[in-house]
């Protein structure tokens, strides 16, 4: 259910565009995005994808194509690869040739949905105790005016 692309040959903010296009869609809805998208990171993560559903076909065969979804896509920094363009009166300026890491996570729909409806039944619970302790009446104290009327 997951799988990893490292030190892709690409800027990380670049590739960014791409991947945030297909996080939370199904596979089949990302990979006809990645299809139609004429951006050059779309095949490398069209592939990655791919591999993200082959791996999580081959670790449990009872899991569906058809409901996965891309839970997570995340591109994090690689390694920089630092080159120098001479420039004018012999000084010279660094070229960063910047690289990317690719995360990607796929989720079953169905496993999804029992954790919000377990995490929706942990906050009713907590509502309801906030409301008990609402309803119980409160002792009143006394008031320093009070005492120095007496």
């Amino acid at each position: 259910m997951k799988a990893f692309l490292k030190n892709y040959r690409q800027s990380p903010r670049k590739v960014r565009l791409v991947a945030e296009l297909i996080k939370g869609k199904r596979v089949a809805e990302a990979l006809l995005l990645l299809d139609t998208l004429p951006k050059r990171a779309s095949l490398p993560l069209k592939k990655l994808v791919d591999s993200a559903v082959s791996n999580a076909s081959s670790n449990n065969s009872l899991i569906d194509p058809k409901d996965l979804f891309v839970e997570n896509i995340t591109v994090n920094k690689g390694i920089v690869l630092k080159r120098i363009m001479p420039r004018a009166r012999g000084s010279a300026s660094r070229i960063n040739k910047r690289t990317s890491h690719v995360f990607i996570t796929l989720t079953e729909k169905k496993i999804i949905e029992k954790i919000k409806e377990e995490v929706k039944s942990e906050t009713e619970k907590k509502i309801d105790v906030k409301k008990e302790q609402d309803k119980k009446p409160k002792v009143a104290k006394k008031v320093e005016s009070d005492k120095k009327s007496k």
